[in-house]
């Protein structure tokens, strides 16, 4: 039987989501409590690998058991995973059901605050400079006019195409001067919403044109574009899938 997690988690204290040789990741946190639970190995997939120190308001993962759920499964696995990983739920779905695969978008969050923030620590990009939104907003627009986005992603990854559908991405800002970044899309590149993040503030900053902007997704090259931004500021915060994935799923 194939079963989904819904889960969330902050990022500050991990290596990425994938399980790596080279540093806790939240898939190792999770393989192991679930392993020690169900007293199997167990193995689970993501709905996509967010990097180093981004964080997730909503992430689901699937594993496969032959072998019935425990009544107590989610208090079990909550009291033995860190503050920082949360298990919310925990369902059947069909065999050919997968927690990349079958997503039909992402929603990721970028936030930036205005002024130091102790309080928010490791969950906002502090930028202080002056900005334009209304030319980063313009830039951003310019993102729902293309589809290969080779140029916000990281140089060596194992991609078969650079192709992805944007449905929004665009600049909010709060009444206390803080900006949200909001984008999402069918799929994204590793790297991307960083990438895309730090190209949209050097704009702001009035580094980049519009224009410059638009010829550096044109130009398909990693170089071009602007800094990543760094990842404390990214959250992962909805994935999407068909209706039919939940069907089995109990209310709660």
């Amino acid at each position: 039987m194939r079963y989904f997690l819904q889960l969330a988690y902050k990022g500050t204290a991990y290596h990425g989501w994938q399980r790596q040789p080279n540093g806790l990741s939240v898939q190792e946190v999770l393989e192991t409590a679930l392993s020690t639970v169900l007293r199997q190995p167990i193995a689970i997939v993501g709905s996509g690998r967010t990097d180093a120190g981004v964080h997730a308001g909503e992430q689901f993962a699937h594993f496969d058991l032959d072998t019935p759920l425990p009544d107590n499964l989610l208090r079990s696995i909550n009291s033995m995973i860190p503050a920082d990983i949360a298990v919310y739920d925990c369902f059947p779905v069909r065999a050919d059901d997968h927690a990349r695969f079958t997503a039909t978008s992402r929603y990721y969050q970028y936030h930036i605050s205005r002024q130091k923030d102790p309080f928010r620590d490791g969950l906002v990009y502090v930028f202080t400079l002056p900005l334009s939104v209304e030319r980063m907003n313009e830039a951003a627009n310019q993102l729902l006019h293309h589809t290969d986005f080779e140029s916000f992603s990281k140089v060596k990854t194992d991609v078969k195409t650079f192709n992805c559908q944007i449905e929004h991405a665009y600049w909010e800002q709060k009444p206390t001067g803080d900006l949200v970044f909001h984008i999402k899309a069918n799929r994204f590149l590793h790297g991307m919403v960083r990438a895309i993040v730090g190209t949209l503030l050097a704009v702001g900053q009035g580094r980049l044109s519009v224009d410059d902007f638009n010829l550096i997704i044109l130009d398909r090259d990693r170089r071009r574009a602007g800094r990543a931004a760094p990842s404390e500021g990214l959250s992962l915060v909805e994935v999407s899938y068909p209706v039919e994935v939940f069907a089995q799923r109990k209310q709660r």
